[in-house]
């Protein structure tokens, strides 16, 4: 067992956090740069970059840069490939075992080693923080280490997904000499003992203004050696002034996310370049089932009346129209769990609701809530998130709200607030309605169930809003240990199905990726695949 380093990193960490500090995220985009350095704009948010403790697309993006996988996708492919592993492979249907290369370290120049895996994913079983991505290993019954460089998983079912999940948030290798076995560690301690040992470092980090990345030259994972020597992530809280920085060659850049009328405009602008990727990003109402209208732990608990709420409201909201009138027609109407495309994918929700062609219909709706003896209008509470999910959240939950109070069936208060408290209200039972989106860990069908709606005392679902089936529970445990394509595909389509008739969720929207660079920047497109993954390390100019 290595020596941990707890104490003296906790100093260290408020000294590397007063030497990097800026006037300014902008005024310091060569701080530890050289020519080749790189200037990226996003307007995500990093909750933590502690892998254990953060699930959300702006901490994902940081821990993909910094942290070694034991698989990755290849640039191009949603397939996963062996990265920092020699080998990897299902030995038998329920063990997958791993070679690590000879000669692996972290950039502090400690060891990585089987044990550094091992501790890696026994933490985030043990930690399984409400929102970190643990619900993901909940096939993973126990983890071995015969020697340095071997890695025997043992799952508790059979799993096809399971090298996809090594590759998801829930796979990133930390330093066991750094990080903590049992609680999440502070970024500042994680910076300060140089814990990474991906295809970048972090040489500098301001919590949401700068995040500047300096090869590792260490590196023996899958993507090879950075295109650029550094590149600067610098976060903006207002998406018009990113607009403004591509359009002027201020940032080389823009990745997430500008609304959809300021990337029509920048598409007539011949100094940046528009690149669209494929999609898989979805749009959603989570539904807490304790604090909604009728919920377990309302003043009023009613199953069969809560179940009408949520159906009056997807009976009433027109999704073509918020596509539309929003987005421009870069998202597009979502009727099930799946986006279109995925294997098993179907559009459950179409038929069901509404008009029965994906329109809303109001006299449905009346219809529900007054066999399940709801009175109207229906007081809601509804969040929605304005610096996560793109410069017309507003917008888009503004439309919701217009959509379901014209109907005369709700009133609707509408509240936002920002990211980083989002986040942890969320799961916290604050919100009874809120809104989420979805950037998939992987390409399958599983990723948009088990997250979801797979619930157990032992395997917490990522939504945390109390809804538990366990016939649906038996589905998904079943579907990810077929090995026939097209049995999963029927089943798959039967979850969405079931999953429809109880709305634990209430899809909205599927859009695609959308990043704006100087046309001078190359690699750009090459990172825009269904891997869904924004790889800093094959940028260049």
């Amino acid at each position: 067992m290595k020596r941990r380093l707890s104490a003296s990193i906790a100093a260290l960490g408020l000294l590397a956090l007063s030497a990097c500090s800026t006037s300014t995220a902008q005024n310091d985009d060569n701080a530890a740069g050289g020519s080749d350095a790189l200037t990226v704009g996003t307007t995500d948010k990093v909750t933590k970059i502690d892998p254990a403790g953060s699930y959300d697309t702006g901490s994902t993006f940081v821990e993909n840069q910094v942290y070694p996988y034991l698989v990755e996708q290849k640039p191009g492919s949603s397939e996963v490939e062996p990265s920092i592993a020699e080998s990897a492979e299902f030995t038998d249907p329920t063990t997958y075992t791993v070679k690590l290369k000879s000669g692996l370290k972290f950039a502090n120049g400690h060891e990585l080693t089987s044990s550094d895996v091992k501790f890696s994913f026994d933490r985030q079983k043990a930690i399984a923080d409400p929102n970190g991505p643990a619900s993901l290993l909940g096939s993973l019954d126990s983890v071995a280490t015969p020697d340095a460089s071997t890695v025997v998983f043992t799952l508790n079912r059979a799993d096809q997904t399971f090298p996809q999940i090594l590759a998801s948030a829930a796979g990133p290798i930390v330093d066991e000499q750094v990080f903590s076995p049992n609680s999440l560690t502070a970024d500042a301690d994680i910076v300060a003992a140089k814990a990474f040992a991906g295809p970048y470092t972090i040489a500098s980090y301001q919590f949401n203004k700068l995040v500047s990345y300096k090869a590792f030259d260490g590196y023996q994972g899958l993507l090879g050696k950075p295109a650029s020597s550094t590149v600067n992530m610098t976060y903006y809280t207002d998406a018009n002034n990113m607009k403004l920085d591509i359009s002027n060659g201020k940032i080389d850049v823009a990745w997430r996310s500008l609304s959809a009328t300021d990337i029509a405009d920048l598409e007539k602008n011949d100094k940046v370049k528009v690149h669209k990727g494929p999609g898989g990003e979805i749009r959603y109402i989570v539904f807490n089932f304790d604090t909604m209208p009728f919920g377990a732990k309302s003043d009023s608990p009613d199953p069969a009346k809560a179940l009408a709420v949520r159906q009056a409201m997807a009976d009433s909201v027109d999704r073509e129209a918020i596509a539309n009138q929003v987005y421009k027609g870069t998202y597009t109407p979502l009727y099930s769990y799946l986006p279109e495309g995925l294997a098993g994918a179907n559009e459950s929700l179409k038929s069901a609701y509404g008009d029965g062609s994906g329109g809303p219909d109001v006299d449905k709706a009346k219809q529900v809530l007054a066999a399940a003896g709801v009175t109207t209008p229906i007081d809601i509470k509804l969040q929605y998130n304005p610096d996560h999910y793109g410069a017309s959240s507003g917008d888009e939950y503004a439309q919701v709200k217009q959509q379901l109070e014209d109907t005369g069936l709700f009133t609707v208060d509408l509240q936002s607030t920002e990211w980083v408290q989002y986040s942890k209200d969320r799961s916290s039972d604050v919100y009874p309605m809120y809104q989420l989106g979805w950037f998939p860990d992987y390409s399958d069908g599983d990723n948009y169930l088990t997250p979801f709606f797979y619930d157990t005392d032992e395997s917490a679902s990522f939504l945390a809003n109390h809804f538990r089936d366990q016939a649906i529970n038996a589905e998904i445990a079943e579907q990810v240990g077929m090995t026939d394509a097209d049995q999963r595909k029927a089943l798959i389509g039967k979850i969405q199905d079931d999953v429809a008739a109880q709305l634990p969720t209430l899809p909205l929207l599927q859009g695609s990726q959308v990043a704006i660079s100087g046309t001078d920047v190359k690699g750009v497109d090459d990172t825009l695949d269904a891997s869904f993954r924004f790889r800093l390390s094959s940028l260049s100019k």
